[in-house]
């Protein structure tokens, strides 16, 4: 996985998406500034072009033409006084609609509000994204202590849940396509950051059927996930359960993983139904 805060591939490289199809380089630019801005992090101050060229590793003339394009679609926004760069209106507009016609999204909320009905926790539905998890939903837990966690947020696939059931679920070539290419970043003293770790963790979660993330991602949060399949069982999203360490349940299978692969299997035959639905890029 790759480090947004670090300079990107270089889209002439033959290596790099951009190179495969004529014409990208520039747009490949332009989106990673564009995605640097969405995923600059919270409580700190909003992007300048400065903090945009240091970040890209673009030249500042580059970082110049790029904000100037995006400013001029409405894509990005100046703060009052010039206090630095927001995502535009345009571009909340066109995801507004795309949100609101994703498929996935619609099949599966019945089913994930009961999910977080029965478990009185905070529910996220995944999708994969190159090498991450990004979440399209999430359901609020009741009480009074909630997750940070908002849609649209991308996280890591080794230590999350969602990510490990989705990881489990894939035919061993491809697990070993996806393996090399992640970034095996540590995030709490106890993520996973070796590949042989990791790989015990996936035997284990395909062995019992679901993923867990025990402070993994983030500390004294505990997840429980689930894979959710299309045609021909090929995974193409997964449900996490995210619970606080210290109001967790005594009985966790039966109070969140139960109800957790009942949704799952729910999710996944309403996909099989659906043809539209039974491809990874289905959102």
């Amino acid at each position: 996985m790759s480090d947004p805060f670090l300079p990107p591939a270089d889209p002439g490289d033959a290596a790099s998406p951009a190179a495969q199809v004529a014409g990208t380089a520039s747009f490949s630019k332009f989106m990673h500034v564009l995605q640097l801005v969405a995923d600059w992090p919270e409580g700190r101050e909003r992007p300048t072009v400065a903090g945009l060229v240091r970040a890209s590793g673009y030249p500042r003339p580059t970082v110049h033409r790029i904000v100037a394009g995006l400013l001029a679609e409405r894509l990005l926004v100046e703060g009052q006084g010039g206090s630095g760069l927001a995502l535009g209106p345009r571009l909340i507009q066109l995801a507004s609609r795309s949100w609101g016609r994703s498929e996935l999204r619609l099949v599966a909320a019945d089913e994930l509000k009961r999910l977080r009905d029965l478990t009185g926790e905070t529910v996220h539905l995944a999708v994969p994204n190159g090498n991450t998890m990004v979440y399209i939903e999430k359901l609020e837990s009741p009480s009074a202590v909630r997750m940070a966690s908002r849609i649209g947020t991308s996280v890591s696939m080794h230590s999350t849940a969602v990510g490990k059931a989705y990881l489990a679920a894939l035919e061993p070539g491809v697990l070993d396509g996806v393996l090399k290419g992640l970034e095996l970043r540590r995030h709490t003293p106890k993520t996973v950051a070796d590949r042989a770790s990791l790989r015990q963790q996936l035997d284990a979660t395909r062995a019992r059927g679901w993923s867990v993330d025990d402070e993994e991602n983030e500390s004294a949060i505990y997840c429980f996930g689930g894979v959710i399949r299309g045609h021909g069982g090929t995974p193409v999203a997964a449900i996490s359960v995210s619970t606080l360490m210290f109001r967790q349940k005594d009985d966790p299978e039966r109070a969140y993983v139960a109800p957790l692969l009942a949704a799952c299997a729910a999710i996944s035959a309403r996909i099989a139904e659906t043809p539209s639905l039974s491809a990874p890029d289905m959102v």
